[in-house]
């Protein structure tokens, strides 16, 4: 299972990366069964049946790492929302658009988890996934961002074969021109939570220091004021699934929701009132 600290990270900068987590021998195999591509699942499938006519897709998602990723970001049994075999030819001119993956969607409490599996050292010159960390809970519609092309303090994806990166629905991302002389690949599954997704990961460090200073980290990319919102949200989305709404490290959300119910009588305020008789 993932640790506090790892879902802090997670909830402030929409993504989670996880190194080399993939065998050797496995990503030796990725690239036939990639080419082969991998067969359709139905919207909607279950995780454990999703994939019954692909034994090395079984074989990624089932990997302890992964599987401790997939429970601890959406839960036991998710559903496959879809998935793809994404590939960048070898001197492909051309980049894909800044875009989130959402159209609509206005989930405060919820959200879809993209697993994105590179069976291959990944160069600069390959043109890895370029993401904006940070920008998955500032609402958009799909490609609304795509007029963007460099925003500071983005990522570009380098990275050792067997890498799997955990991206939240919302983040602004977008795979970049191959430059290279090899074909790049990246296999993508989204995942649909069928449970409520509070406190599904290792809570040991539910309240380390770290968390707070994870959740209020900012982005050079962040207008000075603006900028703030996006902390804002992410501590209502930690408040969401740790089921703990008064978590609150800076007190951004309590200086807002601050709505005391306490009504004052009016003879604590006018001594002289008269009494109201009811």
């Amino acid at each position: 299972m993932l640790s506090s600290v790892q879902m802090a990270h997670f909830v402030a900068t929409g993504a989670l990366r996880m190194d080399a987590v993939v065998p050797d021998e496995m990503n030796r195999q990725a690239i036939e069964v990639l080419d082969n591509g991998i067969p359709g699942v139905p919207y909607g499938t279950p995780l454990s049946e999703a994939f019954v006519d692909s034994e090395f897709v079984q074989r990624l998602v089932q990997l302890p790492e992964v599987a401790g990723a997939i429970h601890s970001l959406v839960g036991p049994e998710p559903t496959v929302d879809h998935h793809a075999v994404h590939i960048r030819r070898a001197h492909e001119g051309e980049a894909q658009n800044l875009h989130g993956d959402a159209i609509i969607d206005v989930r405060e409490d919820a959200f879809d988890v993209q697993l994105m599996y590179y069976p291959q050292d990944v160069t600069l010159e390959m043109g890895g996934t370029l993401s904006i960390p940070g920008s998955h809970l500032r609402r958009t519609n799909e490609s609304d961002t795509g007029r963007y092309q460099n925003l500071r303090g983005q990522t570009r994806l380098v990275c050792p074969a067997g890498t799997v990166q955990f991206l939240h629905h919302g983040i602004w991302h977008g795979g970049r021109k191959n430059d290279s002389a090899i074909d790049r690949y990246m296999f993508k599954i989204r995942f649909n939570p069928t449970v409520r997704q509070v406190r599904l990961w290792n809570l040991e460090d539910l309240y380390d220091d770290q968390v707070a200073h994870e959740l209020g980290q900012t982005f050079p990319w962040y207008e000075g004021a603006t900028g703030r919102l996006e902390i804002y949200n992410r501590v209502k989305l930690w408040q969401a699934i740790t089921g703990d709404d008064t978590y609150d490290p800076d007190y951004w959300v309590t200086r807002v929701t601050n709505r005391p119910q306490r009504v004052v009588s009016q003879r604590s305020v006018n001594p002289h009132a008269k009494k109201v008789i009811a």
